[in-house]
This record gives C-alpha cells, sequence and structure tokens, in this order.
C-alpha cells in the first residue's frame, strides 16, 4: 500500500498528462474503485481519462481526496467508510456523472 503523498503524487502526475485545469476533473474516494468509476460515474473505460491508487487507510484516502479538491478538482468530500482506501480522478465529460 502507499503513502497518502504517494498516492496524491501519481494521480497529480495522471492530470499533468494532460491540458485540461485540474477544474475539468472530478476527484473521489471509493471502496470499489472500478464500480464507482464506470458503472455510477459513466467513465469510459476505453476511451475515458481516469486513474485510480490505493491508500494505506481510509483517512489517507480522505486526505488525498481533500487535497485534489483543494487543487481545484470537482468532488465532494465526507463519503466511505473504513473499507474506503481508493482514490480515484476522472476527466468529466457530457457522457460522465458526477
Amino acid at each position: 500500500m502507499k503513502t497518502a503523498q504517494q498516492v496524491y503524487d501519481s494521480l497529480v502526475a495522471y492530470l499533468r498528462r494532460f491540458s485540461n485545469p485540474a477544474s475539468a476533473w472530478y476527484a473521489g474516494i471509493a471502496a470499489d474503485p472500478r464500480e464507482r468509476l464506470f458503472v455510477e460515474h459513466g467513465v469510459d473505460e476505453n476511451n475515458g481519462q481516469w486513474a485510480y491508487d490505493t491508500c494505506s487507510t481510509a483517512d489517507d484516502a480522505r486526505a488525498v481526496e481533500a487535497a485534489l479538491i483543494k487543487l481545484g478538482c470537482k468532488g465532494g468530500g465526507g463519503g466511505g467508510d473504513n473499507t474506503t482506501r481508493s482514490c480515484y480522478v476522472y476527466l468529466i465529460t457530457n457522457a460522465t456523472r458526477e
């Protein structure tokens, strides 16, 4: 498992690969990030821009989510439970659901 800083750094590095501002991205946490991204948010798994990484603890995941929102990503903190250790980002499009 990775530290909060390692997960944050990996997700920010992913965002910076694209020319979109942070406000064009959504950040969140999930116990099952694939279900959350591809089913609940409607992200296109094959053609969309998305990434996720897993923290050692749920508190670390919440800290990463808060830092990404502070960076400018859209999202809402406060969700999840003690099994929620994955942080994710995706590029918001007309086909995604926030």
